[in-house]
């Protein structure tokens, strides 16, 4: 099947641009493997994207999306992208549900949770290791965990934990937070969890599920029984369909201009995949909105 541009990712960042896209007339595919919405699907609340004041929760904000992406005639399939190439033209793109050829791409695929590789990461994930607290909060109900990481995801998850768990370790290397401050202040006014700080993991340990973690913390280990771990670490992006292909910076991110353009021509790179400095959910709608006008002055130029 051939489209005038076809987008690799539904989440707010792919989506914002299938609806600016098709709403100015170009026939739009949007390829996922997942549920629309990417990694918000994932998130309980979303308290700061505008129009919100009570929040949104992050299923719903992508169905939203999702909706009105539709209503403008984008079609959304769920598929996965194996590999994208442009030797003579149109771009080439082999996915789970079959080739298609496309005049412009645009890279939406997000991130996903970056594996550490912590002794025991690997071998007790979906045992008791777990990167998504809405996912997996409920099975911790009256038990201890962990939660690693001292950035705005940590925090926020740490806080939803509570609403299940007796009591929540959070882990953090230092003594200072990326997170923004009202979650920091949030986490300390929540008498569930417990801050452990200065301290560097070094191994997660059980029998047939998670029974603790080994922590140094001022130079002596300490063991923390724990029933769970959930790890906040940062974000590795999805690239591997395009790998080689095009510029990234030195954590993986595609680089971009002002545009959203890469350095191939139809090339174009959105929301959490895209090398930038503010990574959230109305930075990667603005992305969406933004790529679209370089998207036509490159469809114009084929003219």
């Amino acid at each position: 099947m051939h489209c005038d541009i076809f987008i690799i990712g539904a989440g707010p960042a792919g989506l914002t641009a299938a609806i600016y896209g098709a709403r100015a007339g170009h026939h739009v595919i949007v390829a996922d493997p997942g549920l629309p919405g990417g990694q918000t699907t994932t998130t309980e609340l979303i308290e700061n994207y505008p129009g919100f004041p009570e929040g949104i929760d992050g299923f719903t904000l992508g169905e939203r999306f999702s909706a009105q992406a539709k209503k403008w005639g984008a079609e959304i399939i769920q598929a996965e992208v194996a590999s994208v190439a442009s030797p003579h033209g149109p771009w080439q793109i082999k996915t789970s549900q079959g080739e298609f050829t496309a005049k412009a791409l645009i890279a939406a695929s997000g991130a996903q949770p970056k594996k550490i590789g912590f002794k025991g990461e690997k071998e007790f994930v979906g045992r008791g290791v777990s990167y998504c607290g809405t996912c997996d909060g409920p099975l911790y109900r009256n038990k201890t965990v962990a939660v690693l990481g001292g950035g705005n995801t940590a925090m926020q998850e740490a806080a939803f934990l509570s609403r299940f768990a007796e009591k929540v370790l959070l882990i953090h290397r230092r003594e200072g937070f990326g997170a923004q401050r009202v979650l920091v202040e949030a986490a300390r006014n929540n008498e569930k969890i417990e801050f452990v700080l200065n301290a560097q993991v070094k191994e997660i340990y059980g029998g047939d599920l998670v029974e603790g973690i080994r922590v140094e913390q001022k130079g002596e280990e300490r063991e923390l029984p724990v029933d769970g771990v959930f790890i906040f670490l940062g974000t590795t992006p999805n690239t591997a369909y395009c790998d080689g292909l095009v510029p990234v910076d030195e954590k993986g991110r595609i680089l971009t201009d002002e545009n959203m353009a890469t350095e191939r021509r139809g090339f174009f790179a959105v929301g959490d995949v895209r090398s930038k400095k503010v990574y959230q959910v109305a930075t990667a709608v603005g992305d969406g909105a933004a790529v679209i006008h370089g998207v036509e002055a490159y469809l114009d130029a084929l003219k």
